[in-house]
């Protein structure tokens, strides 16, 4: 069993990070804050080309394409950074979509999609890190982004909400079962953050205006703040975290 001890250790210096969906929004900011804190980041995401002009902005990145919905592209894309860079110690899965309707008017099609997207994509993930991680014997860190949606009851986010609460209790067994190997797993819960998924619901009229009116913070969260909750979570100061499902809501939940 490997025990991680106690430490302040706030850098990524010298760490090796993956970052999917990390074209724009959470994963892209979360990259640029990776790499001044000293790590060597891969940028994951399904749009290659995005992927490329991101890691173009960010000092020594690298990039790679990922359908994190299919296993065998997830199992790949792993194992070219294994085989590129050496390792993994940390995981962070920004990577997911989020369409939306009412409960009765939601197709099959596209239900499934969120789930294979969202839920499914991040355990294969979580899955193909954690087994180079438990090889290496090195332990490691892996952040699964989840939502205020996985937590309270959001309209027309039956599928999106099924999908972060799932991400939610994932995080929880992962944790469990790969804490002997010194590898911590947690969640983040955002808020509604200004990135691109936000675009033509939460950013207008009236559900604009009712989000606000419920968040004690009185705005929506900013793609930096959630990178820097990452940030935190990937340090060796959290050791002692895992399991846990870290909300970034500003007291949108509270309530």
């Amino acid at each position: 069993m490997i025990s991680k001890p106690y430490s302040t250790d706030f850098t990524l210096e010298g760490k090796k990070a993956v970052i999917t969906g990390a074209a724009s929004g959470i994963g892209f900011a979360t990259a640029r804050l990776f790499s001044e804190k000293g790590a060597q980041v891969c940028l994951l995401d399904r749009n290659l080309e995005a992927a490329r002009s991101a890691a173009s902005q960010v000092p020594g990145a690298s990039c790679y394409h990922v359908d994190v919905s299919d296993y065998d592209s997830v199992n790949q894309a792993v194992q070219d950074i294994v085989k590129e860079h050496g390792g993994i110690d940390v995981l962070v899965h920004c990577a997911g979509i989020g369409d939306i309707e009412r409960a009765e008017d939601f197709d099959e099609k596209t239900w499934r999609k969120v789930i294979d997207v969202n839920l499914t994509g991040s355990f294969f993930m979580a899955q193909a890190v954690g087994k180079q991680m438990i090889k290496a014997g090195n332990g490691g860190k892996i952040i699964c982004m989840a939502s205020q949606a996985g937590i309270v009851a959001i309209d027309k986010h039956v599928a999106y909400s099924a999908s972060k609460a799932g991400i939610i209790s994932m995080v929880k067994s992962l944790a469990y079962e790969w804490g002997r190997y010194g590898i911590q797993v947690n969640a983040i819960s955002p808020t509604a953050t200004e990135t691109p998924i936000i675009v033509g619901y939460w950013d207008v009229g009236e559900v604009h205006e009712k989000a606000i009116a419920g968040t004690p913070a009185g705005r929506f969260c900013k793609p930096e703040e959630i990178a820097a909750a990452s940030f935190f979570l990937a340090t060796e100061a959290a050791n002692m975290i895992t399991g846990a499902n870290l909300v970034v809501d500003g007291g949108y939940t509270i309530h």
